[in-house]
C-alpha cells in the first residue's frame, strides 16, 4: 500500500465532510486509510501485506533536480498529523511498515515488488500513482482503489500498455520523460503532450533512441525535442521507479496476521473509531462519532471591512461585520471560492467609468493592480485588461482593446496614477506586470511592494504562485486560467472569452494580492526581513526588468559554424567508440552500450544495474572506467559533444526574439532558496565553462552593433572573502587585506611550508579544500575531488582546522546557532529554514548542517550582488548613459558598453562592485573587455 497516496485520497474524498472527534482533532485520513486496509484484508485476504511511506526531507531525485515536487503546496496540516496515526495504526495491527530515507515510497514497493516475484508471489501493488506503470508485468499488477464512487481497478500488463498507448509497460519512464508529470514538477518536453509522446515512442522505442533520430523529426516537434534533449532525459531519470532499495526483504516480517490488542483497542478509543473498533472486536458502538457540519470553519465572509480612505467609484457596498474580517476566520475549514463570498466586482467599461476609477485610485495612499494579457512573455505581451482593488471585496476590472491606439487610450486614463510616486503599488509577480506597463508607455513609480516576493523572504522553499498563496494564507480557491479559458475541448484565446467572466477572475486576483499584502506585510516586519525586501529586493525589479529588456546579441553565423565542428567531432568520436567495441550500434542507447561494455567486453566483473534491470552506464560509471578502459573516455566525449550541440549551440539561435532578433533571458528572482537568482530561455547558470569546449559557446555572446563592447565584472573568490569576515579569522583576513594569495597561503599553512615553496600540487589540494570547506565537504566528499584515500583527505581537513581555528569555531557556532532556532541568516537577514537540523536521521540531519554552513556564505554573495547591480542601474540612469547592464551569472555582470563610454563604465562598475558592502576584508571586482564574452570574461 502506498501509504501517503491512500492517506491524500481519503482525506479530500471526506473534505466536504470531515470527521472530528470530541477534542477538535480531524481523523478523516485516518478513518478513510483504516477503512481501506480492513477492506483489502477482507476482500483480497492477502498472504503478506506492508505499507510503504514516503519518509520526511530531500530524496536522490531533489540531489538530481532540486525543483522536483517544488510546486507540490505545503502539506495540509490534517495531514500531517495523521500520517504519524497511520503509522501507529499499522504498528498496533502487526502489518509492516517500510520507509527509509532518501527513497519514495514508489522505490520501496518497487524493489519489494521484484523481490516478491522472484520468490513466487504474485504481488499488487495499491496506489492511484501512474507512475507504477512501469513495473506492471505479469505477476506484478497495479491495484487502483476504489474512489468517489469509482470501483476497483487492476491493471496487468495488457491494460497499462492500452491505458498509455505503449507496446510494454516499462516505456512509461520514457513517455513521462517526454510528456513530464505536473503532480511532480518532472517538466518533460513542452509541447510533448500524452498523444505525441505515444506515438513517438512507437515509432522509436525508448526516449534515447528518439534523441538519437531527432533529424527524423519536423517542425516544431524537431525543434522543442533538439532543445530541450538533456530536459527529457533528466525527466525520464526523475520518473524512474529505482529498484535497488536496501531494505531487507523478510517474508516473516511481512506476513498479513493482524494483531488485536491493547494498543489497537485504545488508539481506535482515542481517534473515537467506535464502527471500526466493533468490525473489529465485535463491540456495541453506543453512539456515532461526531463530524463536523459542512459549512463548519466557514462562516462570515473572506472579506473584512472596507478602509475609510474613499468611497467606490461605482456603487456604495455594505461594510461586512467585523466577525468576518480576516483576523477572525478560522485557520481550517473547506476551501471556498467565488461562488461562496460576498464580493463586489465592477466591470469599468466606459471613458467616464474609468475616469471616476482613476480619480478614486487617485485618493489612495495604496492600491492593487493586476495587468491580463495574451501571453506569458511580457515583452510581447498585449493588454487585455487593468484590474484594481484598494479595499478587500472589492474589485474593478477595466478591459483594454486590442487596437493599439485604442489601448493607449484607456491605459493613458490610469497612466497618472501608476506613475505617482505618491501611492503605493502592489501586484503579485510585479516585475512581469512592470514590464508589460512599459510596453504601454507607462514607468510605474511608487512604493512597490510584490506578494511573491514577500513570501519568498518569509518561506524561501515553498510555493509562492499566488492560488497556492490564496489557499494557504486565505483558505480561498481562486478561479484557474485554465477553467477561465476552457472551450469546448481545448484553451481558447482570453480576448474570446466573455468580458463579465474575464472581470471576475482578474478583478479576483487583484482581490486577493490585497489581502495577502495584509497577510505578508506584518510577517515581513515580524521575522526581520523588511529592510531586505525594501531594500534588496524590491528595488532589484525594475533593475531585472531592465536587463531583460536589453537582451544580448548572439552571433548566430559562429554558432552555426560550431555546430558543423561539434558535429564532425560527435563522429569521430562515435568511430573511436565502434572501432573500441569492435562493431557498430546505438551509443545512446543504454541497453545496447551496456551490452557492449559488460557482456561483450567484460570491463567490470558484476556491473551495477539500475531500477530497470538494465546495467547502469551513466556518467559516474564510466568516469571510473575512464582511466583503464579508452571506449569509457570516447563515449564520455561523445555524450559531451552531443551535449553541447543539442543542448546550446543548436537551441540558441531559436531564442531569438523576432521583434529585435535578439535573446532576451527570464531572471527569476523566486526561485533559489539560498537568495540567488536563475534564469531560463536560456539558462545563463548552465552554460558549460569547465571545459574549453563548452567556454567556446560564449564566445558567441557578442555586442549589439559595433559601437558597443561587452565588459564583464567578476567578483574575485567573494565566497571566501565572505568566509573570512564570518569567522574573524586573522590569517584569512591579513591574507586577503595584504592582496596574497589566499591558495597558496592555505598551502603553506596546512602543509607546513614557506609560502614561496608551495607547488602547483600543493596549492590545488589547498583551494580544494578551500572551496569544500564552505560547503561542508567530509573526508569521503574531498577525497573523491581529490583522486586521493579517505584518510589522507581526512587528514587533510583536520590540517586545515587545526591551523584555521576560527573558521571551525565559526562553522560549529552557525551549526549550534541552527539547531537553537532551526534557520540561518545571511549578513542582510535573508533566512534559510533548516528543519531537519535537529532530526534523528543522520543523512537528513547532515544535509540540513553543510546547508547550515553554506547558506548564509552563498546567501550573503547572492545579496553582495543583488546591492551592486541596483547601484550600477541607478547610476547608469542618472548618469544618461547609453551602455547597459545584460547578463548576471552568479557572481559575474555583463555590459554592453558603448565605446566612447568604456573607460568611465570599467572604472565606476569595479568602484561600485567592491563598495556594495562593507566587509572586514576587500572585494575585489576583476574586469575585462572583448568582443565577445569569452573574451571579455
Amino acid at each position: 500500500l502506498d501509504a501517503m497516496a491512500l492517506i491524500y485520497r481519503a482525506h479530500f474524498a471526506l473534505s466536504k465532510n470531515p470527521r472530528v472527534t470530541s477534542k477538535g482533532l480531524n481523523t478523516s485520513a485516518v478513518f478513510g486509510f483504516t477503512n481501506t486496509l480492513l477492506e483489502v484484508l477482507a476482500k483480497e485476504k492477502p498472504s503478506h501485506l506492508a505499507v510503504a511511506m514516503d519518509p520526511p526531507g530531500p530524496t536522490f531525485r531533489h540531489e538530481v533536480f532540486t525543483q522536483y515536487k517544488a510546486q507540490r503546496q505545503e502539506t495540509p496540516e490534517d495531514i500531517v498529523t495523521a500520517v504519524p496515526l497511520v503509522k501507529r495504526l499499522c504498528r498496533a495491527m502487526n502489518i509492516a511498515w517500510l520507509e527509509l530515507p532518501g527513497y519514495e515510497a514508489d522505490d520501496v514497493i518497487g524493489t519489494f515488488a521484484k523481490q516478491a516475484v522472484q520468490r513466487g508471489f504474485t504481488t499488487y501493488m495499491m496506489t492511484p500513482d501512474k507512475d507504477y506503470g512501469q513495473l506492471v508485468e505479469e505477476h506484478i499488477l497495479l491495484y487502483k482503489p476504489a474512489y468517489m464512487g469509482n470501483g476497483i481497478d487492476v491493471l496487468g500488463p495488457q491494460q497499462v500498455c492500452e491505458k498509455w498507448g505503449i507496446q510494454r509497460p516499462d516505456q512509461v519512464r520514457d513517455l513521462l520523460g517526454l510528456m513530464g508529470d505536473a503532480v511532480d514538477n518532472i517538466p518533460g518536453i513542452p509541447g510533448v503532450g500524452e498523444k505525441t509522446a505515444a506515438k513517438l515512442i512507437a515509432d522509436f522505442d525508448n526516449l534515447e533512441n528518439l534523441l538519437a533520430n531527432t533529424h527524423l523529426l519536423k517542425g516544431k516537434l524537431q525543434e522543442n525535442v533538439v532543445k530541450f534533449a538533456e530536459q527529457g532525459r533528466l525527466s525520464k531519470q526523475l520518473a524512474t521507479i529505482d529498484l535497488q532499495v536496501p531494505l531487507p526483504f523478510d517474508e516473516e516480517i511481512l506476513k498479513a496476521e493482524v494483531t488485536k490488542g491493547d494498543e489497537l483497542r485504545q488508539l481506535l478509543d482515542e481517534l473515537e473509531f467506535r464502527t471500526i473498533k466493533k468490525r473489529i472486536f465485535g463491540e456495541e458502538d453506543p453512539s456515532p462519532a461526531p463530524r463536523a457540519n459542512a459549512s463548519q470553519g466557514a462562516q462570515g465572509s473572506l472579506f473584512g471591512p472596507p478602509p475609510t480612505n474613499g468611497p467606490s467609484p461605482v456603487s456604495q457596498t455594505p461594510a461586512p461585520s467585523p466577525e468576518e474580517s480576516p483576523e477572525n476566520q478560522p485557520t481550517t475549514g473547506p476551501r471556498r471560492t467565488l461562488a461562496d463570498v460576498r464580493v463586489d466586482y465592477h466591470l469599468v467599461d466606459t471613458p467616464e467609468l474609468c475616469h471616476s476609477l482613476a480619480y478614486y485610485l487617485g485618493l489612495q495612499t495604496e492600491f492593487c493592480f493586476d495587468t491580463e494579457t495574451t501571453s506569458t512573455e511580457a515583452l510581447t505581451a498585449e493588454l487585455v485588461g487593468l484590474a484594481f482593488a484598494y479595499r478587500p471585496g472589492e474589485a474593478f476590472y477595466v478591459p483594454v482593446p486590442p487596437d493599439r491606439a485604442a489601448a493607449l487610450a484607456v491605459v493613458d486614463i490610469f497612466k497618472p496614477v501608476l506613475e505617482n510616486p505618491a501611492i503605493g503599488k502592489i501586484a503579485q509577480n510585479l516585475k512581469y506586470d512592470l514590464t508589460v506597463l512599459a510596453n504601454y508607455g507607462v514607468t510605474l513609480a511608487g512604493p512597490l511592494f510584490d506578494t511573491m516576493l514577500a513570501h519568498y523572504l518569509i518561506e524561501p522553499e515553498g510555493r509562492h504562485n499566488m492560488d497556492v498563496l490564496a489557499e494557504n494564507f486565505l483558505h480561498y480557491t481562486p478561479i484557474s486560467f485554465d477553467d477561465l479559458t476552457r472551450r469546448g475541448k481545448g484553451q481558447a484565446p482570453i480576448r474570446e472569452v466573455p468580458v463579465r467572466q474575464v472581470a471576475d477572475y482578474s478583478a479576483e486576483d487583484a482581490d486577493i494580492t490585497l489581502q495577502l499584502k495584509q497577510v505578508f506585510a506584518p510577517r515581513l516586519v515580524q521575522d526581520g526581513l523588511l529592510k531586505l525586501f525594501n531594500e534588496v529586493e524590491v528595488p532589484l525589479v525594475p533593475v531585472l526588468a531592465s536587463m531583460e529588456r536589453a537582451g544580448v546579441r548572439v552571433d548566430t553565423a559562429a554558432l552555426a559554424a560550431y555546430s558543423t565542428e561539434l558535429e564532425q567531432q560527435i563522429r569521430e568520436a562515435e568511430k573511436k567508440v565502434y572501432e573500441d567495441a569492435g562493431e557498430e550500434f546505438n551509443i545512446g542507447s543504454p541497453k545496447q552500450l551496456g551490452q557492449i561494455l559488460f557482456d561483450k567486453l567484460k570491463l567490470i566483473e558484476k556491473p551495477k544495474k539500475t531500477a530497470t534491470g538494465q546495467y547502469a552506464t551513466g556518467e559516474e560509471i564510466l568516469v571510473q572506467l575512464a582511466p583503464e578502459h579508452p571506449i569509457a573516455q570516447h563515449i564520455l566525449d561523445y555524450r559531451q559533444l552531443q551535449k553541447l550541440k543539442s543542448t546550446y549551440v543548436d537551441a540558441l539561435p531559436t531564442m531569438l526574439s523576432p521583434v529585435d532578433g535578439l535573446i532576451h533571458t527570464t531572471y527569476n528572482q523566486a526561485v533559489a532558496a539560498t537568495g540567488r537568482l536563475s534564469s531560463n530561455n536560456p539558462n545563463l547558470q548552465n552554460i558549460p565553462i569547465r571545459t574549453e569546449k563548452g567556454r567556446e559557446i560564449r564566445r558567441a555572446f557578442v555586442p549589439r552593433d559595433e559601437e558597443h563592447i561587452l565588459l564583464s565584472a567578476d567578483y574575485s573568490q567573494i565566497e571566501l572573502r565572505i568566509m573570512a569576515a564570518f569567522s574573524q579569522d586573522p590569517v584569512m583576513i591579513e591574507a586577503f587585506s595584504t592582496g596574497r594569495d589566499i591558495h597558496a597561503a592555505t598551502a603553506a599553512k596546512i602543509f607546513k611550508v614557506p609560502e614561496d615553496q608551495v607547488d602547483s600540487e600543493m596549492r590545488r589540494r589547498a583551494k580544494t579544500a578551500n572551496f569544500g570547506i564552505i560547503y561542508g565537504i567530509s573526508g569521503f566528499g574531498l577525497a573523491q575531488r581529490l583522486n586521493i584515500p579517505r584518510k589522507e583527505a581526512q587528514a587533510l581537513i583536520d590540517s586545515y582546522f587545526a591551523e584555521f581555528a576560527a573558521v571551525k569555531a565559526y562553522m560549529d557556532q552557525v551549526i549550534n546557532t541552527a539547531r537553537e532556532r532551526e534557520y540561518v541568516e545571511t549578513m542582510l537577514g535573508r533566512r534559510r529554514y533548516l528543519r531537519d537540523i535537529n532530526s534523528r536521521n543522520f543523512t537528513q540531519r547532515g544535509f540540513a548542517e553543510r546547508n547550515a554552513i553554506n547558506a548564509p556564505i552563498q546567501g550573503s554573495a547572492a545579496d553582495l550582488i543583488k546591492l551592486a547591480m541596483i547601484n550600477i542601474h541607478a547610476w547608469l540612469a542618472n548618469s544618461g548613459l547609453r551602455s547597459r547592464m545584460i547578463l548576471q551569472v552568479h557572481d559575474e555582470l555583463v555590459f554592453d558598453v558603448y565605446r566612447p563610454e568604456l573607460a568611465e563604465v570599467s572604472q565606476q562598475v569595479k568602484a561600485l562592485m567592491e563598495s556594495a558592502y562593507p566587509l572586514a576584508v576587500p572585494l575585489v571586482a576583476e574586469v575585462g573587455t572583448g568582443q565577445n564574452w569569452l573574451q571579455a570574461h
